[in-house]
């Protein structure tokens, strides 16, 4: 046991000093814990992010802003990255454990390629990416994959537990509830891939009007049995005409 004269050097966070401390809430440094905890500090990407399926292919559109606290911490920032030939992911919460996962996921493909001599399916990236985030290794990240196989194009829903949907059109993000109810209101399965961006751009727009997160510029991806191909654009307004 520590000696009681010990204890006047710790930083008590609410209750009383004991000979028998620190107890719950009395570590020290206890707000910088918390921080950690709660992720405050962490760099963000905030987000808005949308996902559409069509017969030729998906689309992918993110916003290009990242916060810390109250901060924009950068206006351009790449929110979807191709993980495999003909798949990709965008990303929502924690910067570096969504790097970490875009990261994991590309060495896993290529490792699966090499191994098999074939590409891994879209259901199969799917339930690595859920296991992955099951794990928690990659607290706190919620994607959005889309990709096209031999059955045909695909977007999957992946919640931050690993939770796992597939989806004809699906948002992730703090300004999901604005670009979804342009999702709603638009999205028609029989859509061109042409379509489909100017809807994935018209639902980044709404959300960046109203949710102070999201903003800076539109990251656009259309994925097709051909490959992944990702372009930046500043001017939201050039792909909604």
């Amino acid at each position: 046991m520590r000696p009681s004269s010990d204890l006047a050097d710790l930083d008590a966070i609410g209750g009383d000093e004991t000979v028998f401390g620190p107890e719950l809430g009395e570590f020290p440094n206890a707000d910088e814990r918390r921080a950690q905890a709660t992720g405050e500090g962490e760099m963000k990407t905030g987000t808005t992010t949308v996902g559409l399926r069509t017969e030729e292919g998906v689309v992918l559109a993110t916003d290009m802003r990242a916060s810390l606290g109250r901060m924009v911490s950068s206006k351009d920032v790449q929110k979807v990255e191709q993980i495999h030939p003909t798949g990709a992911l965008t990303i929502a919460g924690s910067v570096s454990a969504a790097q970490n996962l875009i990261q994991t996921l590309k060495a896993e493909t290529n490792l699966y390629e090499t191994r098999r001599g074939k590409d891994m399916s879209m259901q199969a990236l799917s339930t690595l990416t859920g296991n992955l985030l099951r794990s928690g290794a990659f607290f706190i990240v919620q994607p959005i994959l889309g990709g096209v196989d031999d059955e045909g194009t695909h977007i999957y829903s992946i919640d931050a537990a690993g939770g796992m949907t597939e989806e004809e059109y699906t948002v992730t993000g703090s300004g999901s509830q604005f670009a979804l109810g342009v999702l709603e209101q638009e999205y028609d399965e029989g859509m061109s891939i042409e379509e489909a961006k100017r809807v994935a751009a018209r639902a980044i727009k709404s959300a960046v009007e109203r949710d102070t997160a999201s903003g800076n510029g539109i990251n656009m991806c259309v994925v097709t049995d051909e490959g992944v191909d990702v372009t930046k654009h500043k001017d939201i307004d050039e792909l909604t005409a």
